[in-house]
């Protein structure tokens, strides 16, 4: 029986990898190959599942990292879809701060090793954050290298963001990083299936084990307003969060309107967008040393 092949999403909060998904699981579907996905969310609520239609089979970890804290659910999920469906392809889509190796390693238990062809470790880069990554804490900057350096294949995403003398400077930085991967750049993660295959496979390096509590700090809050918001209370309270809170996304309605949004904030950078059926206003916060009583705090006053 031919292996299932494993593609593992990588690169941290809100560079791009559920629309990088999308894109694959259109051309998947083109060229109808049967495919699973394997969604790994930090926080309680899964949000990006919505991405994935309805006949594509998916699994969600919810609440914790693939990485360290649930790891050995990856590996019961990945047993199950190997029994219950017959498939080409899983796609893993990992949370932001997972290590690629470790969620590699999660992948290889002796019990389905043999039924698994580990094809990529395919890591995005928002070129706009890579940049900037100076400002972000010691202990992101490595974690963010540690995703480049273990990849096979490299998207540097959002370059319509960025100059051409800049291009130049990241890309000579991310090839010195990772002299074996490949290299596209991209925009809107578009990038053709063909493209998705390594030039040769990276053997596994040695790395710094990163547990997402203890070394990154990371935490996940989870807020659902019982009624809509105000809009202009709401994008000041974006203004005056702190700097940590790298990632939110979820549902809102506002007292303005009787719409539903799907509302995404990365890097800065709000997004709203319509829904077409009403959704539970529940937004997923995740950041760096989360003061939950705060955001709670400044979430009720809206």
């Amino acid at each position: 029986m031919k292996p299932v092949e494993v593609y593992i999403l990588s690169g941290f909060l809100g560079a791009g990898k559920t629309t990088l998904l999308q894109n694959i699981l259109v051309q998947e579907k083109q060229l109808e190959r049967k495919i699973a996905v394997i969604m790994n969310e930090l926080g309680e609520v899964s949000i990006d599942s919505n991405a994935v239609q309805e006949e594509i089979p998916l699994k969600e970890l919810l609440n914790g990292c693939v990485c360290c804290t649930i790891q050995g659910q990856l590996e019961v999920q990945l047993e199950n879809m190997l029994r219950e469906y017959e498939l080409d392809a899983i796609y893993i889509e990992t949370t932001g701060v997972a290590h690629p190796i470790e969620v590699l390693d999660a992948c290889m238990s002796p019990l389905f090793a043999e039924k698994l062809a580990i094809k990529a470790i395919i890591t995005l880069i928002d070129a706009k954050r890579w940049k900037d990554r100076s400002k972000l804490s010691i202990q992101i900057r490595k974690l963010l290298a540690e995703q480049v350096q273990h990849a096979d294949i490299v998207l540097l995403n959002k370059i319509d963001q960025l100059s051409e003398d800049e291009k130049a400077t990241l890309i000579s930085g991310i090839q010195a990083l990772n002299k074996t991967g490949k290299l596209l750049m991209t925009e809107y993660a578009n990038v053709p299936l063909t493209q998705l295959k390594p030039i040769q496979k990276s053997s596994k390096k040695e790395h710094e084990k990163t547990h997402v509590l203890e070394t990154l700090h990371m935490r996940t809050y989870v807020h659902t307003f019982s009624q809509p918001i105000d809009m202009k209370k709401f994008e000041q309270f974006l203004k005056n969060m702190p700097d940590t809170i790298y990632r939110i996304k979820g549902y809102l309605s506002f007292t303005h309107s009787k719409e539903s949004y799907l509302f995404q904030y990365s890097y800065g950078m709000p997004l709203y967008l319509k829904e077409k059926i009403k959704m539970k206003n529940t937004l997923v916060f995740i950041g760096e040393h989360l003061d939950h009583q705060w955001i709670k705090t400044a979430l009720e006053s809206l």
